[in-house]
């Protein structure tokens, strides 16, 4: 933890009215932020996948990118649409 502390903390006056501005940016370096993009991406494809599946495509990309993985138990846990009823066939013209 004392490794991360410094690599915040590092080049930052902790005196100035900057300093959390400073240390929050030189956290926000640190974080992975291509594998946190992919893996994103992945929630969204397979929230997709799932949607489409249970017939709500739109509902299971809109809950994978709101709760990632557990947005698709939510996708999962909903109950499938209701077929729209067809109205019967005209009569046949004479």
């Amino acid at each position: 933890m004392e490794h991360w502390l410094d690599k915040a903390t590092q080049g930052v006056d902790p005196d100035s009215p900057d300093a959390f501005l400073h240390i929050f940016l030189n956290l926000m370096v640190m974080l992975p932020w291509a594998a946190l993009f992919w893996w994103s991406v992945f929630f969204v494809v397979v929230g997709a996948l799932l949607g489409w599946w249970r017939g709500r495509v739109v509902e299971g990309i809109v809950w994978a990118v709101v709760l990632g993985p557990i947005g698709w138990i939510v996708v999962l846990g909903r109950p499938r649409p209701k077929p729209r009823p067809e109205p019967p066939p005209l009569p046949r013209r004479r």
